[in-house]
């Protein structure tokens, strides 16, 4: 497998293919990784190697051979990003929660329709899915909030433009085709037109994909697959692997097969979303950052906005990255 590098800016860019735009304050003053070690490391599996290392035993722990990276990057504020408030919420409108047997699946899904302040079932709205992680499920895709908080939620002071959130149960298998779970064509055949009866996501383009690591993956994904059903999409951390070794290394259950990689591959078939637009958020200390910078390079330069910052594969990031998330797919869904 393909060993990251890591890079340590003390602040944060966001850019368009390079195009800077704004920064982030710079974090707190790091602290010395080698004190750390010295002093840190008791309760770390590598502590015996490191100490018969040395010098030595530092650079395996800071390039992840070793275990301990996600402490030391903890450590020295490589995770630190700014504080963001998720309790500025107008009124949240009505959710509603349900299940419905997905013949994609084959098996009872959960799902949760959040709708904005002042809506309510009935009302046309566009629409955002939202997908989650790994381990997750359709009570928890959002960090921090519900699909209904997350529809009253003010960026900046300003409430969102109306729309409603619908997160689902997906399963583990990377939002990709497995033999007997589909949770691709449950979103596009089941879920979607489920929310269309109920006048959300009608009309061109109107539908919008949200997702966090593995979902941030299968966001791009589904938009890549579906060009003509999504209208903008962001991904927050998305689990991006460039080879199909690396991802079976790390994930048996992420794909099928080779084959299976190749045809999801969401690097490879970056330019299905060409005239799409598309966030893309990263941590530089995300583990799966490389694969993400490999990812940024091959989104369409006109539609592609990607933002990299000081950041970990943790939930500070994940949150931090949700309110700008959301309003860059109500900018383009409604505007």
């Amino acid at each position: 497998m393909t060993r990251p590098t890591h890079q340590r800016p003390t602040g944060g860019t966001n850019r368009a293919h390079g195009t800077n735009r704004a920064e982030l304050p710079a974090p707190a003053p790091t602290r010395d990784r080698r004190q750390f070690l010295r002093y840190g490391l008791a309760g770390l599996a590598s502590v015996a190697v490191v100490a018969a290392a040395g010098a030595a035993g530092f650079e395996l722990i800071n390039d992840g051979m070793l275990p301990g990276k996600s402490e030391l990057d903890q450590f020295d504020g490589a995770c630190d990003v700014p504080a963001v408030n998720l309790t500025s919420y107008a009124t949240p409108g009505p959710q509603q929660d349900g299940t419905f047997y997905s013949a994609a699946r084959q098996r009872t899904v959960g799902y949760s329709i959040g709708y904005p302040p002042g809506h309510g079932p009935g009302d046309r709205l566009p629409l955002v899915v939202a997908l989650h992680g790994f381990g997750g499920n359709h009570a928890n895709a959002l960090v921090g909030m519900s699909p209904a908080q997350a529809a009253a939620l003010k960026v900046g002071g300003t409430p969102l433009p109306p729309l409603a959130l619908v997160t689902v149960d997906g399963g583990n298998g990377y939002w990709n085709p497995h033999p007997g779970d589909n949770p691709q064509a449950m979103l596009v055949r089941e879920l979607i037109p489920l929310c269309q009866r109920k006048g959300l996501g009608t009309g061109h383009k109107k539908i919008g994909v949200l997702g966090i690591s593995m979902g941030g993956y299968g966001a791009l994904l589904l938009a890549e697959k579906y060009p003509h059903l999504i209208g903008a999409v962001a991904a927050i951390s998305p689990a991006i692997w460039t080879t199909y070794a690396e991802a079976n290394s790390a994930n048996r259950g992420a794909y099928a097969s080779a084959q299976a990689f190749t045809q999801n591959d969401a690097i490879t078939h970056a330019q299905a979303l060409a005239g799409i637009p598309v966030r893309v958020a990263s941590g530089n200390s995300d583990p799966f950052h490389p694969g993400v910078q490999v990812l940024a390079k091959a989104l369409p330069e006109e539609s592609a906005e990607t933002y990299f910052s000081n950041g970990c594969h943790t939930g500070p990031f994940f949150t931090a990255q949700e309110p700008p998330s959301l309003a860059f797919l109500a900018r383009h869904l409604i505007g």
